[in-house]
């Protein structure tokens, strides 16, 4: 290893716009030596903000066991004698709650085989992944189950949790799977930073940026730009209350009326978010207030990229590449570079047993239910607390 190089490589597959690796290169410890996705406007957006320009291609093409090994050599040589981590996040798509029929998603859930032989011939020191709480549901299980067993036969301890990202200061109530697995030990995840009654806020994490209306763009920042909502949607957001408000029944369309109550439905859809908690998950449709609730707490409008980003940890100076909607679908897709960087620094510490660890629960050998999803209001309910 060469003087002042950092003591760890990491290879970031289905890299995205970058958010796994700015966590990693914040510890100082980590340099990227691969990565790869086949977003063209994911890549461009890394390469401007890693420096590093990830390798444009379809992970399915290492299929075949002689390419996947000559794609290894190559990655191995850029390692050198350096402790090796390969995180990823396979497409998410076919795993999560909002899809309402079993099975894959147009092939892609074999993105997720494919990763476990990509670790089991890179051979890694770690690997790490990341991913929507329902990969440990009942619909996906097989899938992460033949994942943990081909990591196992690889000579890899393997643990997984389910966890809520503010744990870790992200101020939003991010849940996710996340995976570790270690050649040498047994894993172990951080320590747990923030608990319910010290979650991160909206208002410390956005509430220094410029007032903009719907339409409008911040001059000295091109991410700070909304979407130009309809008249109607203006309408229904003036009537939502300020700092967490809910839609008031009888405001917008019937159809959302008929969700509410015992039903459950849409109660969150045109809702505002809180200026004194987190956030809900930001997804790739957090600038439309019609999806969630992803309103401003005092705007009468969706959020900007760059409120988005910031939600999700993005430096503020981050730029992301694309047209208007690739940005949020880029944000909503990220690995929050502030939970990223936890790992990463407990990675480089030799992963040692602490005290009170995070994460909800610790997935075992049955399926975490048919959805996890709907464990989130009990959790919430229980103070952020999940009794499997």
């Amino acid at each position: 290893m060469d003087k002042g190089e950092p003591g760890w490589a990491y290879a970031d597959l289905f890299s995205g716009c970058g958010g796994m690796s700015a966590g990693l290169a914040a510890t100082g410890q980590f340099e990227a030596v691969y990565a790869a996705d086949n977003d063209r406007w994911a890549n461009a957006t890394y390469a401007a903000n890693i420096g590093h320009t990830p390798d444009d291609m379809d992970l399915l093409t290492l299929q075949d066991p002689a390419a996947r090994r000559s794609w290894a050599a190559q990655i191995r040589e850029s390692v050198g004698s350096r402790s090796f981590l390969l995180s990823g996040g396979p497409p998410c798509q076919g795993f999560s709650s909002h899809v309402k029929t079993r099975g894959d998603r147009k092939g892609r859930n074999q993105l997720f085989s494919v990763f476990g032989d990509l670790a089991a011939t890179l051979k890694p020191d770690v690997v790490m992944v990341e991913n929507v709480a329902d990969l440990v549901s009942a619909r996906s299980w097989d899938l992460f189950d033949e994942f943990r067993s081909k990591l196992e036969k690889a000579g890899y301890r393997v643990r997984a949790r389910i966890m809520n990202m503010a744990q870790l200061g992200v101020p939003q109530e991010r849940f996710r799977t996340v995976v570790l697995a270690s050649l040498h030990q047994m894993p172990t995840f951080p320590s747990i930073r923030n608990t319910p009654e010290t979650f991160a806020t909206v208002k410390e994490w956005i509430g220094q940026l410029p007032h903009i209306s719907s339409g409008e763009a911040n001059p000295d920042d091109p991410m700070h730009v909304t979407s130009r909502h309809r008249p109607s949607t203006i309408e229904i957001l003036k009537q939502v209350p300020q700092d967490g408000g809910s839609r008031p029944p009888g405001v917008g369309p019937e159809c959302l009326d008929r969700t509410r109550g015992s039903h459950g439905g849409y109660t969150d859809v045109y809702g505002r978010l809180p200026w004194s908690g987190p956030a809900p998950t930001i997804t790739a449709r957090c600038r439309t207030p019609s999806c969630g609730r992803f309103a401003h707490p005092e705007q009468n409008r969706g959020l900007t990229a760059r409120e988005a980003g910031l939600l999700q940890t993005f430096p503020a100076t981050w730029q992301f590449k694309g047209p208007f909607d690739d940005r949020y679908k880029q944000i909503g897709n990220a690995v929050p570079p502030l939970a990223a960087q936890a790992f990463g620094e407990h990675i480089a510490a030799g992963m040692p047993p602490v005290e009170s660890e995070v994460g909800l629960f610790e997935v075992a050998d049955k399926p975490v239910g048919s959805s996890f999803s709907v464990l989130i209001p009990g959790i919430r309910r229980r103070g952020g607390l999940l009794t499997p």
